[in-house]
């Protein structure tokens, strides 16, 4: 999985910790098993889109826009393979878009499984080439390409590379992204344990994804940075379930974060605004809200008891 500079593998690789609520966040630790123990259809016998993804994907709640004959269903590996043929799409507005990921790593790969699956376009890459992944596309429908062809024409990009990797992507990136894009920056600083020191984050007290924003010099908006990456397939929930997730969302691009809100809305998950990108440190590894399983009002009061005095563990 090692890809070259590090791109292709992002910083989600995790261990349940113990509670039912959160979990620890850990790059060097294994990836834990499904909590159904890998097997391919729904515990409750209802038909989903893909494996773990209860309530949301049953008939009552897609809207589906036929653009051309039914394709195929297929099953791969632990989830199904949804290749309708027509747009699947969630949420209020229906809307499609071109969606950009850059790193298919465990939150990466999972982004690509769920936005392919709502109808979304998405192309994804990584430092190895888009031939390493072949099996990810035709699980998704999703198209493999290089980073410097991620962001060409898309609405959306998700970054999800470790943070060293950051200053190691190409210049011009975002060059032919779509007019008024936004930018998804899933980053954690984990110095002991992969990035090294960077002084900028550690001395000049810079949040991670301030630091990140300015090396790719464009606005990021900080989301599923402490998401179980399992969780963005097998937790999804309507709106109004009383066991929805709600999910932190910094950044200073007021438009940028309503386009990123919708999106995790879409996915099945409440948001809850965290702040400018200054403030971003309220969800930064080993504060309370990072890996927490809760709904929105947890989510606030999780946010408002953070301390901004970085935690031993996170310095090199």
């Amino acid at each position: 999985m090692r890809g070259v500079r590090g791109v292709q593998v992002d910083h989600h690789p995790f261990e349940r910790a113990a509670g039912p609520e959160r979990h620890s966040f850990h790059p060097e630790l294994p990836k834990p098993s499904r909590p159904d123990g890998g097997r391919t259809g729904r515990p409750d016998g209802r038909w989903g889109i893909a494996a773990g993804w209860p309530r949301l994907a049953t008939p009552e709640t897609v809207i589906g826009t036929a653009a051309r004959t039914v394709g195929q269903i297929r099953v791969s590996g632990s989830a199904f393979s949804v290749r309708f043929g027509f747009s699947v799409r969630f949420g209020s507005e229906g809307r499609s878009m071109k969606i950009g990921i850059i790193g298919a790593g465990n939150i990466g790969g999972n982004l690509t499984r769920r936005l392919s699956a709502l109808g979304h376009e998405v192309s994804v890459a990584n430092s190895r080439g888009p031939e390493t992944l072949a099996a990810l596309a035709e699980e998704t429908g999703a198209t493999a390409v290089h980073v410097t062809e991620a962001a060409r024409g898309a609405q959306v990009v998700v970054v999800t590379i470790p943070l060293k990797a950051i200053p190691d992507l190409p210049s011009g990136l975002f060059d032919e992204a779509a007019e008024g894009f936004a930018v998804i920056d899933t980053g954690n600083y984990y110095p002991q344990q992969r990035d090294g020191r960077i002084a900028a984050i550690e001395d000049d007290g810079l949040t991670e994804s301030r630091w990140t924003e300015r090396h790719l010099g464009h606005p990021v908006i900080k989301a599923f940075n402490g998401t179980y990456a399992q969780d963005i397939l097998d937790r999804p929930r309507p709106a109004g379930d009383p066991d929805r997730i709600a999910l932190p969302v910094a950044g200073d691009d007021e438009a940028a974060k309503k386009t990123v809100r919708a999106l995790i809305d879409e996915l099945g998950f409440d948001t809850v605004d965290a702040g400018s990108l200054d403030d971003s440190w309220r969800q930064q590894p080993d504060t309370p809200v990072y890996g927490l399983r809760a709904g929105i009002d947890a989510v606030e009061r999780a946010l408002a008891d953070a301390s901004p005095e970085r935690p031993e563990t996170f310095r090199a």
